[in-house]
């Protein structure tokens, strides 16, 4: 079986924002990034994935791109950049970093050209439309953020098309000269050295050229925005976006050893719709959102979620995430009376068992719990829209705690962007370093327990046991065999006990659990 670096691979996702301060401004940047890079190398991660930091107004802190090419100053300088990439290789790990190739910022050069004319050279690259005769918006569509997905532009007398903030107008991909400048954009990234790409918003690449109205949504659930009324069958999860993901690849391919991991989800996707967007034409592989939203935690959600995807998508290899900076945290969202300590622990454990690549967001191997962050604290355009009834992104966006002594937590000498929660300071990484029984300590014996077995790697997976509050399941590859246990409920229990097979992991093997929250065990052949 021939294995590419990244299946199997353990990704850390760097929000640099909220990473670490190395010039006192209160706001991550490269060069601090730069200077944690052993603390990387050491967790035992394989790669670095790195949120946006090019040039940007920071409306969607740095989602809204204005130059694809540049830095922001903000974060650093080009410079910074390729240090990070010349250090990472040194030490062993891979650069991965976002791409956003759906929409720009409204001052990106491209956009400042297409309003200024309809007869301008890049009038149709952003998606424009007239008016209703009434002067209402061409269609119903509407921003995942809040209101209309359309907006006037008095210069061109038209609306242009958002399916985010209005300071973010939607590419039109469905220009072949588009593509072709966001193609030289990947290829400018690959040539600096890159290994990876983060594709963001891929649901949302292209557009029904009709402009046909979405229709309603039959079903229920919770309803904080517009967008939640509506299926969004016309402006996501388009057949036209697969095009132009092969001429994507083509250009990956070209450069040995890259791969592409996209984000494609929505209460849309069709039950094949991954599949098709995953091949060896397309992306390489896609991470799930079945976890970051799939309710609470359980046997079932697990066992579910893994068997659908190898269901639906049996050549395809996955990327599973438990947190990231776009939901609340796990260890606060799946808290349920559990020793916070304990479940973060199990959470990794559980993470790193499963099989395919995994994301791991920055501060999860402390166990950070998700912040809380007063309303006029908040930086959020999407919290600050829907306040109270949804949780925001900046909970989870509060910066790293890399020290309990240091005023702002030893992450910057100035007040941060976003203010740290106090109840955070007892994750600090400098109360955890060298004491084996924290979550730091014992997420970097699972990474190497991992990283030693090729099982818990690359090998297949079968569920063995599923009650209301117990997981196990094998992973084979070769002739190795390892079993994984998991109590998720507060009971005794009779733990992992299987004939010959010895601990590595968790308790041992026939050990009754205790009450108390997550308890697992790993067990090899």
């Amino acid at each position: 079986m021939s294995l590419q670096w990244w299946q199997g691979a353990v990704v850390y996702q760097v929000y640099p924002r909220s990473f670490k301060d190395s010039n006192s401004d209160g706001i991550g940047d490269l060069e601090g990034l730069r200077s944690k890079l052993p603390y990387l190398a050491e967790l035992g991660v394989d790669a670095i994935w790195i949120s946006p930091f090019f040039k940007s107004p920071m409306r969607d802190y740095g989602y809204d791109i204005a130059d694809f090419k540049q830095v922001d100053p903000l974060f650093g300088t080009m410079v910074d950049f390729d240090r990070i990439v010349e250090d990472a290789h040194k030490l062993g790990l891979k650069i991965i970093i976002d791409q956003v190739y759906s929409h720009t910022s409204n001052e990106h050069d491209w956009f400042q050209e297409s309003r200024s004319s309809r007869q301008s050279t890049k009038a149709d690259w952003y998606v424009w439309a007239d008016a209703k005769p009434d002067g209402t918006p061409p269609n119903n569509w509407q921003s995942l953020f809040a209101g209309a997905a359309w907006t006037w532009d008095a210069r061109r007398q038209q609306y242009y098309l958002h399916n985010f903030l209005s300071e973010q107008p939607d590419l039109n991909l469905l220009n072949p000269d588009v593509q072709d400048a966001v193609l030289d954009v990947l290829k400018f990234w690959l040539d600096r050295g890159v290994d990876g790409i983060r594709v963001d918003a891929v649901s949302h690449f292209t557009h029904d050229p009709n402009l046909t109205d979405n229709p309603p949504r039959e079903s229920g659930g919770v309803r904080t925005r517009p967008v939640d009324f509506q299926s969004l069958k016309y402006n996501s999860e388009r057949p036209e976006t697969l095009e132009f993901l092969e001429r994507m690849r083509s250009v990956i391919d070209q450069y040995p050893g890259r791969f592409a991991v996209g984000e494609i989800g929505g209460p849309d996707l069709a039950e094949r719709g991954m599949a098709d967007y995953l091949s060896d034409r397309r992306l390489h592989t896609a991470y799930s959102f079945d976890f970051l939203r799939g309710g609470d935690l359980s046997p079932h959600l697990i066992r579910k979620t893994v068997q659908q995807w190898l269901s639906r998508h049996p050549n395809c290899w996955p990327t599973w995430v438990f947190s990231n900076h776009d939901a609340p945290r796990a260890i606060t969202r799946w808290h349920s009376q559990q020793d916070p300590h304990v479940l973060a622990v199990g959470l990794n454990a559980l993470l790193f068992s499963l099989r395919g690549s995994v994301c791991l967001y920055q501060g999860e191997e402390l166990g950070m719990p998700q912040a809380e962050v007063p309303f006029e604290c908040l930086k959020d355009p999407e919290a600050i829209a829907n306040w109270p009834l949804t949780l925001g992104r900046d909970g989870a966006r509060t910066p790293i705690i890399w020290s309990s002594t240091e005023r702002f937590g030893g992450f910057s000498e100035s007040a941060p962007w976003l203010p740290i929660d106090p109840k955070q300071i007892d994750a600090a990484a400098d109360r955890q370093m060298g004491n084996p029984n924290s979550v730091l300590e014992q997420t970097k014996h699972l990474l190497k327990l991992r990283q030693q077995s090729a099982a818990l790697k690359w090998g297949s997976i079968a569920f063995d046991v599923e009650t209301a509050t117990e997981l196990q399941f094998t992973r084979c590859y070769n002739g190795e065999q390892v079993h994984c246990y998991y109590n998720l409920g507060h009971e005794p229990t009779q733990g992992l006990s299987p004939s010959g097979y010895r601990a590595i992991a968790g308790v041992e093997c026939g050990k009754i659990v205790q009450p108390g929250g997550f308890q697992w065990a790993v067990a090899i052949g």
